[in-house]
C-alpha cells in the first residue's frame, strides 16, 4: 500500500468522493479487515440502490475509509464509517465523521444517531469527542464469536 504523507490526508477534500458500484471490490477488502461480522457487498450495494449519502476517502489511488449515512424525516442515521487498518490513527476517522456530520445538515437532519459495539473504546472515543451522547444500550444487538454484543446507540443533536 502506497502511503500519501499525513499533511496530504488532513486535506480530504480532495480525495473524498460520492461511493459509487464501482467501488465495492475496494472497500470490501477493508471491511473484511476490520469487522469479524462486516457488511456484506450486497449490504452496501443495496444501501448505494436505496440512495443513502456514501463516500469514499482516497488518496494515491488507495481507498483509505468511507461511511454510509441515511437521512429522512429530520433524523440521520451513521450506519457505517470505517478507515482502513493502515489509515488508522491518523485524524481520518474524525475528518469522515466531521463531512458526515456536515452532509446531515445538508438534508436538513436535526440530530444523527448510531450505534457501536460496547467493546469498539476507540469509535465511542471518537464520537464522545465529536459531541455524541450516550442514549441507551440495545442489549444482545450485534452477532459477536460466542453469542451477541451490546450496542451502545448514541446521538448528536445538530446546530446546522
Amino acid at each position: 500500500m502506497s502511503h500519501v504523507p499525513l499533511s496530504e490526508t488532513r486535506v480530504i477534500a480532495q480525495g473524498l468522493r460520492a461511493m459509487t458500484v464501482a467501488d465495492l471490490p475496494l472497500i470490501h477488502p477493508i471491511e473484511l479487515a476490520s469487522y469479524d461480522h462486516p457488511w456484506s457487498i450486497g449490504n452496501f450495494a443495496d444501501s448505494l440502490g436505496a440512495g443513502y449519502s456514501m463516500w469514499v476517502l482516497e488518496a494515491g489511488g488507495d481507498v483509505m475509509g468511507y461511511y454510509a449515512m441515511m437521512a429522512a424525516a429530520g433524523e440521520a442515521h451513521l450506519l457505517n464509517l470505517t478507515i482502513a487498518p493502515d489509515w488508522r490513527r491518523h485524524g481520518l476517522g474524525r475528518d469522515l465523521l466531521a463531512h458526515c456530520l456536515a452532509r446531515a445538515c445538508e438534508q436538513q437532519a436535526g440530530s444523527v444517531f448510531l450505534e457501536v459495539r460496547t467493546s469498539n473504546i476507540a469509535a465511542i472515543s471518537l464520537y464522545h469527542s465529536s459531541g455524541f451522547v450516550d442514549l441507551a444500550v440495545r442489549r444482545a444487538y450485534y452477532p459477536a464469536g460466542e453469542g451477541r454484543e451490546d450496542a451502545l446507540i448514541m446521538k448528536k443533536d445538530l446546530s446546522c
